[in-house]
């Protein structure tokens, strides 16, 4: 009898692991390598085409998805021989493919779980690749985030940026930040809708994911209070703020903290990392801008000092920029 080097809890020992068997333990573990096409991390949740297709194949199963993003080709070839995993969701050559069952878009099944194979087979047709593609360009556009759009500034006679000013104002302090930048990324945001809700979960005025608010406390039926949204984001860069308090240079800390905002800690560091080995200041926001962009490279989020794969960098980059410049404007407004 084999050993299953996966689920040790729930299948101990085993002579094979069926498609019957991961309806009960209700998972499906996909294999695949970071990227684009394949599988990301996008402001807390999953996206690449290969993934989507994979998320809709584990619904159709009726179980929960887990994504194990492996080092290389090899890695995830071995994982599957050792049945660390069910499916290999990346497109493989039939070099690779030898060996286990090809189905869906040139993804393998282990040969032992030939029903797993079976279903694959029925379950997926050739035009699902473009119209998941299509449906994860939508996800990617503005179009995705439910909002009304405000003017970026009330009214610059009287003085107001928004009619949430006051908090601002109030909660600044707590983010160290100037309250004009706080309502600069407000907006970027929310466009000062406190209703905005994007298909990732993102809800209220800062845009704050709800495992976001468990995290600082905010109560997921105050979400959507304009107070509390705006208190819980000030707490949210104070904390960035913080994990950056290597960076020596407060204004350079803060555009780094926006930057983990939109994309991730884990990706700014990756960046952060990769300046420091092509030999720029890791400090500097402007030498760490360019590698945050090539992360949307395979030679860069493929080096081995990259430990979170693919980032959309562009979209970081944008989104820090476009607050530091609405602030610029702002700043020249005179305020009451």
């Amino acid at each position: 009898m084999g050993l299953c080097h996966r689920r040790r809890d729930r299948y101990p020992r085993c002579d094979e692991y069926t498609l019957n068997d991961i309806v009960k333990g209700g998972e499906l573990i996909m294999l695949t390598l970071s990227g684009p096409n394949t599988y990301y991390d996008y402001h807390g949740k999953g996206l690449g085409v290969h993934y989507l297709l994979c998320e809709k194949l584990a619904e159709r199963l009726g179980v929960t998805l887990r994504v194990d993003v492996c080092r290389d080709t090899v890695d995830m070839l071995q994982r599957l021989r050792n049945r660390e995993g069910d499916i290999i969701a990346f497109p493989l050559s039939q070099k690779d493919l030898m060996g286990f069952s090809e189905c869906g878009e040139h993804w393998a099944v282990s040969k032992e779980n030939p029903e797993l194979v079976k279903e694959v087979r029925i379950w997926y047709k050739p035009e699902m690749y473009k119209e998941t593609k299509r449906e994860e360009e939508y996800l990617l556009t503005e179009a995705s985030v439910k909002r009304h759009v405000y003017p970026f500034m009330l009214s610059a006679r009287s003085g107001k940026i928004s009619k949430y000013d006051h908090f601002f104002r109030r909660y600044a302090p707590v983010a160290s930040m100037e309250w004009t930048l706080l309502a600069a990324q407000c907006y970027q945001e929310s466009c000062f809708d406190p209703k905005a809700h994007s298909w990732a979960g993102a809800c209220g005025l800062m845009q704050i994911l709800p495992s976001t608010a468990d995290h600082l406390k905010l109560p997921r039926d105050k979400i959507y209070d304009p107070e509390q949204n705006i208190a819980a984001a000030a707490r949210y860069m104070r904390e960035l703020q913080a994990h950056f308090s290597d960076v020596g240079s407060r204004a350079e800390r803060i555009r780094f903290a926006l930057a983990a905002y939109n994309g991730g800690a884990y990706h700014i560091r990756d960046a952060m990392k990769l300046t420091k080995k092509y030999g720029g200041n890791s400090y500097r926001w402007k030498d760490v801008r360019k590698y945050i962009l090539l992360l949307s490279q395979p030679a860069y989020y493929n080096d081995p000092e990259v430990t979170h794969g693919y980032m959309r960098g562009s979209e970081t980059v944008n989104y820090v920029e476009k607050i530091m410049d609405r602030q610029s404007k702002y700043r020249h407004t005179k305020w009451k």
